[in-house]
C-alpha cells in the first residue's frame, strides 16, 4: 500500500459527515495532541493546522483557546477519526500538509497530495527573482515599462502542484504560462489548483519530460523556471522521514551528484529561450559553483548569477540567453 492509499485529507470530507463536540472536549484533544507532538519532536502548531481544517477555527481562537467554552463546535471528522489521522503524523511521519490536503504558498492555499512535492517557502523566491530579472532586462535594454510587447511565454518545468506556474501567472498577467510534468497525478493536482484560483485559462498543462512537449515554442520563451530534482541519489533515503517516506522521489532524486536534471535544463533551454530569455532554477546548498560552471561552459548564457535564500544559502541560479 502506498502513502497515497493511506492518507485521507481533511479537505475532502465524506459527504454528510458533520459532527458536533463541545469546546471543552476539543480543547482537551488539542492539549493531548500538542503534548504528543512535543514528545515526537514535531512542531505543536501542526495540531492547529488540523483543527483549522476540521473545525473551521482560526489561529487566534486556537492560540487564545477562546473556543473552550463553546457549547458545540461542528467538525467534519469525529474526534476518533481525527485521532487516527494525528497518529499517522506521529507514528508514520506523514506530513501534516498531506493530512490537511493543502499547503500555504505565497498568497495561495494549494491542494497537495503525496503525488506532489510539498511547496516550500524558499521556493517562493523564484517568483520574486523572475520579476526582478524581467525588470532588470527591460532597464538594461532601455525599454520603457509601458512599451507594448508581444505576448510573453513562460515555462514552469516540473510543475508538481502548479505552485510556480500559478506564481508566474499572477506575476505576469500578460503572459501565457506553460506547465510541464512527467506525472499525470501531479498534473491533476496542478490543474485543480489553477481552476480553483481562476487561472486555468492562463496556464496550459503538458505531460512529458522537461521541454519535450514544448517543441512548438522553440525560440519563443521569455523565461523558464524550474525546481528540479537536485538531491544526490544516495542522500534521498537519509532525508527526514516526512520527505523520504512520503514525498515523491521523482521530484527529489537528481542522480549521483544531484545535477542530472539541471544538466538537461542547461543544455536544452537555449533552443527554447529567445535572446534575453531568463533561465532560473532552484538547487541544493553547495551546488552553486557547479551549476554556474555548467552555464558558463554551455556558451549560450550571460549575466550568470547566484542568489541566496532567506537563510543565506546559495539556492538559485539565474542567467540570460545570449
Amino acid at each position: 500500500m502506498t502513502p497515497e492509499d493511506d492518507v485521507h485529507p481533511l479537505s475532502s470530507p465524506s459527504p454528510g459527515r458533520e459532527l458536533d463536540v463541545s469546546g471543552h472536549m476539543l480543547w482537551e484533544w488539542r492539549s493531548t495532541a500538542r503534548q504528543q507532538a512535543i514528545a515526537a519532536a514535531i512542531a505543536p502548531d501542526e495540531v492547529d493546522w488540523l483543527l483549522q481544517a476540521v473545525a473551521g477555527l482560526d489561529r487566534l481562537a486556537l492560540r487564545l483557546a477562546t473556543f473552550k467554552d463553546r457549547t458545540t463546535i461542528p467538525l467534519t471528522r469525529s474526534l476518533s477519526e481525527l485521532t487516527t489521522l494525528w497518529q499517522q503524523r506521529i507514528r508514520d511521519r506523514v506530513p501534516v500538509q498531506y493530512l490537511v490536503g493543502v499547503a500555504p504558498w505565497r498568497q495561495f492555499s494549494l491542494n497537495v497530495s503525496p503525488a506532489v512535492l510539498i511547496p516550500r517557502p524558499e521556493t517562493e523566491l523564484l517568483i520574486d527573482l523572475a520579476i526582478a530579472a524581467v525588470n532588470n532586462r527591460a532597464d538594461n535594454a532601455n525599454i520603457p515599462h509601458s512599451t507594448p510587447r508581444a505576448r510573453r511565454h513562460w515555462a514552469d518545468l516540473g510543475t508538481g502542484s502548479g505552485a510556480i506556474a500559478i506564481g508566474l501567472a499572477t506575476a505576469f498577467p500578460d503572459a501565457a504560462i506553460h506547465a510541464v510534468d512527467l506525472s499525470a497525478a501531479a498534473l491533476a493536482i496542478a490543474r485543480s489548483n489553477a481552476q480553483r484560483l481562476a487561472l486555468a485559462e492562463r496556464i496550459q498543462f503538458y505531460q512529458g519530460e522537461w521541454f519535450q512537449p514544448l517543441g512548438h515554442l522553440k525560440g519563443q520563451l521569455s523565461g523558464m523556471v524550474a525546481n528540479p530534482p537536485y538531491i544526490p541519489s544516495a542522500m534521498v533515503p537519509a532525508l527526514q522521514p516526512e520527505v523520504a517516506l512520503h514525498e515523491p522521489h521523482l521530484a527529489l532524486d537528481g542522480g549521483v551528484d544531484g545535477l542530472d536534471d539541471i544538466r538537461q535544463l542547461v543544455d536544452m533551454a537555449p533552443a527554447y529561450l529567445k535572446s534575453g530569455g531568463v533561465w532560473l532554477v532552484e538547487m541544493m546548498a553547495g551546488q552553486a559553483p557547479s551549476v554556474a560552471a555548467l552555464l558558463q561552459q554551455q556558451g549560450s548564457y550571460e549575466h550568470i548569477q547566484i542568489h541566496a535564500d532567506l537563510a543565506g544559502i546559495d539556492r538559485f541560479a539565474l542567467a540570460y540567453r545570449v
